[in-house]
């Protein structure tokens, strides 16, 4: 008897990806202000400690902290990972060490690259000075990366390696950095298992399959492969819906990049029938504002989708409160 075949191992690239806007206090404008202008800033504690990056509040008394200083933009390696393989939009294209930095007159170390012919070229303990950016914006890659102190001239000016204590600065700069924009991103390959596998190939034949726990008998939808109350695995595969009823939801007024869909709409939770907790859908074939808790819905296909692109009322009535209040 020849053995079945294995299922097909599901793999896909995902990406996400999402940039915030975040203002900046006092400390931080001058910090990332100082960069722009080839000025590294650190704060002074009570205690006399100078961090670099600055701080707000003391971490050990939580006092706030407004004295500015200007440290060196040289400094000694106090540890040290090398990067063989850097990513996009990394500082460096080739090969390098990722560093923690104590700049001379800091107190604390400073994250950022180390530009090296290869990992036997790095130590603990080696000095290095900030190798600025051609053009600078007041952010962190205003410091393009750190360099050894023997990879040119030290002549005593601005890059030389000789150490030199804090001193007081007012952090008074011209046109101040007030705002940043960061851009967060993370790329993976997703590998959904057994459980998620099964659920997914039965989106692919418009069917919604979750699993039920041998103990509790709730049935998770999508499902997770164990029930994460009782601690056992689900096996029992139960079809569910198709349709279901929201039991709770949202307004959204911010346009997604990428989602052709005008705003306000709304998202929301919905327990299919036969399911032990809710899911997440768009709900379309409604104005926004007549949507509501207990409303009956169902899934809405496009050609070719691999997911329901919307849920729709069914036009029954809507469910008690009793029905789902569990489900919310």
């Amino acid at each position: 008897m020849t053995a079945a075949p294995p299922p097909e191992t599901l793999r896909a690239p995902l990406v996400v990806e999402f940039p915030f806007t975040r203002s900046l206090g006092p400390v931080q404008s001058a910090f990332l202000t100082g960069l722009r202008e080839g000025v590294v800033l650190g704060v002074k504690t009570s205690g006399g400690k100078v961090m670099v990056p600055p701080v707000e509040y003391d971490p050990v008394t939580a006092e706030e902290i407004r004295e500015l200083v200007e440290v060196a933009p040289t400094g000694t390696v106090t540890t040290w990972a090398w990067n063989a393989s850097p990513r996009p939009n990394q500082p460096l294209a080739t090969p390098f060490a990722w560093v923690l930095v104590t700049l001379d007159g800091a107190g604390t170390g400073l994250l950022h690259a180390l530009d090296a012919p290869g990992p036997d070229a790095v130590r603990t303990g080696m000095r290095v000075r900030v190798r600025w950016a051609a053009e600078r914006s007041g952010a962190i890659t205003d410091i393009a990366c750190f360099e050894p102190c023997d990879a040119g001239p030290d002549d005593g000016g601005p890059d030389s390696c000789d150490g030199a204590p804090a001193r007081p600065h007012d952090g008074a700069f011209a046109d101040p950095v007030t705002g940043i924009v960061a851009a967060a991103r993370l790329d993976y390959t997703y590998t959904p298992g057994r459980a998620q596998t099964a659920y997914i190939n039965g989106l692919a034949e418009r069917k919604t399959v979750g699993e039920r726990c041998p103990s509790c008998h709730k049935v998770y939808v999508p499902p997770r492969g164990a029930c994460p109350t009782c601690g056992v695995a689900t096996t029992d595969r139960v079809e569910v819906g198709p349709a279901g009823t929201v039991t709770t939801y949202c307004i959204v007024n911010i346009k997604a990049r990428g989602l052709d869909i005008d705003v306000p709409y709304v998202y929301a939770h919905i327990a299919l029938d036969g399911a032990g907790l809710a899911l997440h859908g768009r709900i379309g074939g409604i104005p926004y504002d007549q949507v509501r808790m207990g409303l009956r819905v169902e899934p809405v296909w496009t050609e070719g989708g691999r997911h329901p692109d919307h849920y729709r009322p069914t036009g029954e009535p809507d469910a008690d409160y009793d029905a789902y209040k569990e489900l919310i």
